[in-house]
């Protein structure tokens, strides 16, 4: 195991094209990092702050944008816009058959061609998204009141700063490692460590010290349990049909279909939060509408969605549903069977074609079940957690964590496939 490692290791600083795939994403997440250190103009700090701490909302989606919100810098919206135009159009592959040819059988020219009018949909969604936040800020007194000319300069300054990010991860999912977009969720979340680790230094409690070990047991759980289901697969016997061509004799070979127990990643965790944010954004902002009817309503539904029951029944149940989703996006039972039908190969028991498919899709349901409900609880657990202890840190700290360690399996994966590709 350490031989492998270490064998591993020097494939990687000694291979010129993977040591700059790496020197890449690095670079790309400094200029990102630069970027989020610049703020826009008029921000109270103090007010910013207190909000941050405050506000439940205004914490998870800091964690969602990758911590550019917490100076409400340029690119204080993140991947968000991104992210949501790619739901919306994941969702209309339901609605629009065409759009499902597109994305599942046309391969990757039409994945391309699917992720572009992702990117398409990205630009207005971000200068909507810009918009509304600033007019929620100037309510809330985090930024001072703006003229017509400062609020369109700074929605024109947001978007551009959430459309250049979604440039930068399109370029490290292109010539860096990983996913452009999770990484860039994931370099934020590092990089609030520092402060968060100073913190509670300062506000440390000898009282709490039975508290903090307890935490410190579930985050080894929560880290154990996240790699086991990532790890976990489910092989599938596949037989190749013998062929004779000639004076040669083809197939034969018996090997097997892995299929994982997680196929969505960390997607369904990113999908859930982005539809939690935005309604909470919604009904904050019409809390301050001078219409009092609205203004009442509104706020009755945010007491309601503030309810740590709700939010984390939703949690879960959004989770849940994402995982089902985005694994059926992403895993065509129908096409896997036609593949292997196509190249003379057969599961072992299970007639080619239709059966092989319905075979497919049951297997595929019952694992993608516990994979699903393991998120939903890993979601949920640190609100379960802060409401025994009280500590209201651990409900960002168990996101970040589920995303954080995603992230740096998916990137480890990454970098074991060029070695072993570098290998041979």
């Amino acid at each position: 195991m350490w031989e492998t490692f270490v064998h591993k290791m020097k494939v990687v600083l000694t291979d010129e094209s993977i040591r700059t795939r790496i020197l890449f994403v690095l670079a790309a997440l400094v200029v990102f990092r630069l970027l989020a250190a610049i703020p826009i103009p008029g921000v109270n700090v103090a007010q910013l702050q207190s909000a941050l701490g405050s506000n439940g909302f205004l914490a998870l989606f800091n964690v969602f944008s990758g911590g550019g919100f917490s100076s409400l810098s340029i690119v204080m919206l993140g991947v968000g816009p991104y992210i949501t135009a790619s739901i919306i159009m994941q969702l209309m592959t339901i609605l629009v058959p065409r759009l499902k040819e597109i994305y599942q059988e046309e391969g990757d020219s039409g994945r391309q061609r699917f992720m572009q009018y992702s990117r398409y949909l990205t630009v207005p969604m971000a200068f909507i998204q810009a918009f509304g936040f600033l007019l929620l800020l100037q309510q809330s007194g985090i930024v001072m009141p703006l003229s017509m000319f400062a609020m369109i300069t700074n929605v024109f300054v947001i978007a551009a700063g959430s459309i250049l990010l979604m440039w930068i991860g399109e370029l490290i999912s292109e010539f860096g490692v990983g996913n452009g977009v999770s990484l860039i969720i994931f370099a934020g979340i590092v990089a609030s460590l520092p402060s968060q680790i100073s913190q509670f230094a300062f506000a440390f409690d000898v009282a709490q010290i039975p508290t903090y070990v307890g935490f410190i047991a579930a985050a080894a759980v929560i880290l154990f349990g996240v790699v086991f289901i990532s790890e976990s697969e489910r092989p599938i016997p596949v037989t190749y049909a013998r062929r004779v061509r000639g004076s040669r004799v083809m197939g034969g070979v018996s090997t097997y279909l892995p299929l994982r127990v997680n196929q969505a990643g960390v997607m369904p965790i990113i999908f859930a939060l982005s539809l939690l944010l935005f309604p909470q954004m919604i009904v904050t902002f019409l809390a301050h509408s001078p219409i009092a009817s609205i203004a009442s309503m509104a706020t009755t539904v945010s007491g309601w969605l503030a309810n740590q029951w709700v939010y984390g029944i939703m949690y879960f149940v959004l989770v849940v549903v994402f995982t089902y989703f985005y694994t059926a996006i992403t895993f065509e039972p129908h096409q896997i069977a036609k593949n292997l039908q196509k190249n003379g190969a057969f599961v072992p028991g299970v007639r080619p074609g239709t059966q092989t498919s319905e075979y497919l899709a049951n297997i595929i349901t019952r694992i993608t079940l516990v994979g699903a409900l393991f998120l939903g609880t890993l979601a949920v657990l640190p609100l379960i957690l802060q409401g025994l202890t009280g500590i209201t840190a651990l409900t960002i700290g168990g996101t970040a964590l589920l995303i954080t360690v995603s992230v740096v399996l998916d990137v480890v994966k990454k970098v074991d496939a060029q070695t072993s590709i570098r290998e041979y």
